[in-house]
């Protein structure tokens, strides 16, 4: 079955553009003009990957993302931000708010459907099954959980990939580049800058337990995760 793809876009024209596009790619599209609806449709039909504008009527994207990021029911859904904004701290604030992209209007068509691909290919079920555990973490794969010394902890879909590869592969260092490539994927469009926000979540996610350090900063290198 194909992927069914929420837009959310107040622009009557933009949103039968994009809605167009999406189904024109193979997709399943369906349209909400506010974040109040965009709510409503959540919840009556979950998406599997969510273009969310930036301005709408009612609050701003970043605010819904913030949301939908924050309720166990919507939190492991993808997101990619679309914005007129085309300033880098715009793109970390979009980033920061949870989502997994960002697409600066105005874009083509065939970007944007790369775009969706990719972040579709990422959030796919592809890490075994087999629990990891090491420094106190330990994370299920299969279940989507992560517990700290026994309590449980709260990541999303980008942070729980991230952190499994470092679990995964501990004590090594890795550029911002290699973990693109091994994270998000060798056909991404996403930036190195992407990279330090989301550990920066992790660590912000990490730090009541006290294990924020296990993610260093190897300075001209990279990150490293290490329990010594």
């Amino acid at each position: 079955m194909s992927a069914k793809i929420l837009i959310v876009e107040d622009e009557p024209a933009i949103q039968e553009l994009l809605a167009f596009n999406v189904e024109k790619a193979g997709f399943q599209a369906s349209c909400a003009g506010s974040a109040e609806r965009a709510w409503q449709q959540v919840r009556e039909n979950k998406p599997d990957l969510i273009l969310l504008d930036w301005m709408l009527p009612d609050t701003s994207g970043v605010v819904l993302a913030k949301q939908l990021r924050a309720d166990a029911g919507t939190k492991a859904i993808p997101i990619i931000m679309l914005t007129a904004r085309g300033e880098e701290r715009d793109k970390v604030a979009g980033l920061e708010s949870g989502a997994d992209d960002y697409i600066t209007k105005p874009f083509s068509p065939r970007e944007l459907m790369a775009r969706i691909r990719a972040v579709l290919r990422r959030h796919a079920p592809q890490a075994p099954d087999e629990t990891v555990a090491a420094g106190g973490l330990e994370l299920l794969p299969g279940a989507h959980r992560v517990s700290a010394m026994g309590r449980e902890i709260e990541l999303g879909p980008t942070e729980f990939r991230l952190l499994h590869f470092f679990m995964t592969h501990a004590e090594r260092v890795y550029s911002r580049t290699q973990l693109l490539d091994q994270v998000w994927g060798t056909q991404t469009f996403v930036e190195e800058r992407t990279v330090d926000v989301h550990i920066r979540r992790l660590r912000a996610v990490l730090e009541p337990a006290g294990m924020d350090n296990l993610i260093q900063t190897v300075r001209g290198s990279g990150y490293r995760f290490s329990v010594n």
